[in-house]
Parts: structure tokens; C-alpha cells; sequence
């Protein structure tokens, strides 16, 4: 895989990376062995990213990480992680240093490391980007040499506008799929003109874009595509980007002639952001080594045309853009 460079970092990343979640919890049961050889699986592939967070699995997605780059020894993977959500109750004015830091100090023993690459504030409160003390408290954890560098996960985009005014965010992730085209019309044009990195989550929309579901398919009870689909645990749109689970069907239906014979819609679609020059890297789940090493072949795809993208930007417009862009 080519490389792209991680914003003002002087980090680079291949486009596709991988997205940690999965191994980590709330996607139905993936063992611990199962994790590792799926993410021996996307780094023998060549991917360069990991994207994890606290409260993936309360620390298993963080140790599964360890484990796995310490036994492989060499070259380390850029590893980002997130802090932040496992505040309770979860409120703007619990975002306090003294508690980021204690989350950081956490994340560094579960990774055994002793400087994070990069720490995400994990979808705070949307007052949190806008406030100083918050990210006066990072650059102060950065000067103590505990973190690298610092940026956000965001849920809107008015949060990641808010978030790269302050000077120390260096990237910036966010939900960017075919069902969720809003970051491209104005936030990314920023992002680029600031030279902050993207990350781009939740690619296959909870996994809508596979074209492998159907009215019948049915989850795991600890999966949160069963327990999160009104966002009764946390924001909705992290689940099927929010979009409804009809209304999806029939948008995937739309899609599907739009595909090269013999393309998996997943790659189609990872292949669809990658387009999208101000995207850093996309951060695809994976459970099994075979989904890992088939979001990695998505690179090497060649690039969708002109009238590809207009079609799929017109299933947008139709289908989805009513039911999220006023959201998100």
C-alpha cells in the first residue's frame, strides 16, 4: 500500500488501517486468539494504522494490541487510542486533566508503551471542543512526554470544526461513508487548508456496505447493532451511521449495479473514501483474518470514475441524505 501523510506530524500511514473496535467488544464474541490473528492478518497485509480506544472491551482491544506488536517485535504501527468515555457520569465538566490523564496513564500500561502515539478525545460533550482548559491540559500531558500528539473523535461536524481551531489537534476522526457524504462539503476543504489528518470511521456503515445483510439478518445481544440502533448506549449514527435499517437496504440495493463484476461492495466502498484526497486513513473493522486482509486488497483498486461517483452521490441525495445530514 501507498502512504499518506498523517497530517503535521511528519507520521505517515497506509489508507487503510485497522480499526480496532471489533476485537475489543460489542460486535458479538471474538476470541482473544481470534483477535491476535486477525490483527496479524492486517499488518502482514501491510496496514501501518491501529485505531483503539479505553473502552473497547474496558482494555482488551488496548492489551490484545500489546501483545500482538510486542511478539511481532520490529517496526511499530502508528497506534492511536481514545480517552474520555469512560467518564461517568459523561458530562463536559468531567473533562478535566487530572482525569484525561489518568486514562492515559491506563492506556500506556494496557499498550506497554511509554509514550502514546496519539490520544483522541473520544466524542466528548460537544462544549468540550471549544474549551481551552481542555486542550491547555493536553499540551501540558504532551510536555510531560506521556503522548505524542493529541486530536478528536467527533459525532457532527460542527464539533470537528470547533475541535481544529485549537492549534494542538493535529487529526480529526470522523464518520465518512457513502451513507454519510456530510464532512466532504465543507470540513474536509478545512481540514487540508490546516494540514490536519482525517480519519475516517465506521467505512462499511456498521457493516451495510458488505451488501452481505439483509431484512432477516439478525445480531449477537452483546452487539450494538442490536442494542444501539435508536441510541439508547451511545450516539446512534455510530450504529448504521444512523441511517434506518430499510431505508439502508433499499440504498444498498441502489448501489449494488454500480460495482465492477467480481468487486466485493465492501472494497468498492473503502475504495469509494479513499477517493476523498483530505482522508488520512480509513479505519475498516475486521473479526476474522480473511475480513482483514480483504479490507487491505481494497487499496490496491483502481480508482471509481467520474460517473461512478456522481451515481453514488445521487443514491446519497435520494435515499439517505433525508435522514442524516441534518443530524450529523
Amino acid at each position: 500500500m501507498q502512504t499518506r501523510n498523517f497530517g503535521r506530524t511528519g507520521r505517515t500511514t497506509t489508507p487503510i488501517g485497522f480499526g480496532a473496535w471489533a476485537i475489543g467488544g460489542t460486535w458479538g464474541e471474538v476470541t482473544w486468539d481470534d483477535a491476535k490473528a486477525t490483527l496479524n492478518a492486517a499488518l502482514d497485509a501491510g496496514m501501518t494504522f491501529i485505531d483503539t480506544a479505553d473502552v473497547y472491551g474496558d482494555g482488551r482491544s488496548e492489551q490484545i494490541i500489546a501483545e500482538v506488536l510486542g511478539a511481532r517485535g520490529g517496526n511499530r504501527p502508528f497506534v492511536a487510542t481514545k480517552a474520555g468515555r469512560r467518564l461517568n457520569p459523561h458530562t463536559a465538566e468531567a473533562y478535566t486533566g487530572a482525569a484525561i490523564e489518568a486514562f492515559i496513564d491506563r492506556s500506556l500500561k494496557n499498550l506497554g508503551v511509554e509514550c502514546l502515539d496519539l490520544v483522541q478525545l473520544h466524542c466528548p460533550p460537544t462544549p468540550v471542543y471549544s474549551d481551552p482548559a481542555m486542550f491547555a491540559a493536553l499540551d501540558a500531558i504532551k510536555a510531560k512526554g506521556k503522548i505524542a500528539n493529541y486530536g478528536v473523535s467527533v459525532e457532527t461536524v460542527a464539533e470537528a470544526m470547533a475541535a481544529i481551531q485549537n492549534p494542538g489537534v493535529v487529526s480529526v476522526q470522523i464518520i465518512y461513508n457513502m451513507f454519510r457524504m456530510k464532512p466532504a462539503d465543507a470540513f474536509f476543504a478545512q481540514a487540508r487548508a490546516q494540514n490536519v489528518a482525517v480519519v475516517a470511521r465506521v467505512p462499511l456503515a456498521s457493516g451495510l456496505l458488505t451488501g452481505k445483510m439483509t431484512t432477516d439478518s439478525t445480531f449477537a445481544a452483546d452487539d450494538h447493532r442490536s442494542f444501539n440502533r435508536n441510541g439508547e448506549a451511545f450516539d446512534k449514527g455510530e450504529t448504521f451511521s444512523g441511517v434506518p435499517f430499510d431505508v439502508a437496504l433499499d440504498a444498498v440495493e441502489a448501489l449494488r449495479p454500480l460495482i465492477p463484476q467480481g468487486t466485493p461492495m465492501a472494497a468498492f466502498a473503502l475504495r469509494w473514501i479513499m477517493m476523498e484526497q483530505a482522508v488520512t486513513v480509513v479505519i475498516p473493522g475486521a473479526k476474522t483474518p480473511a475480513q482483514a486482509q480483504a479490507n487491505a486488497a481494497a487499496a490496491d483498486l483502481p480508482g471509481l470514475s467520474a460517473d461512478q461517483m456522481r451515481a453514488v452521490r445521487d443514491v446519497y441525495d435520494r435515499l439517505i441524505a433525508p435522514h442524516v445530514a441534518h443530524l450529523w
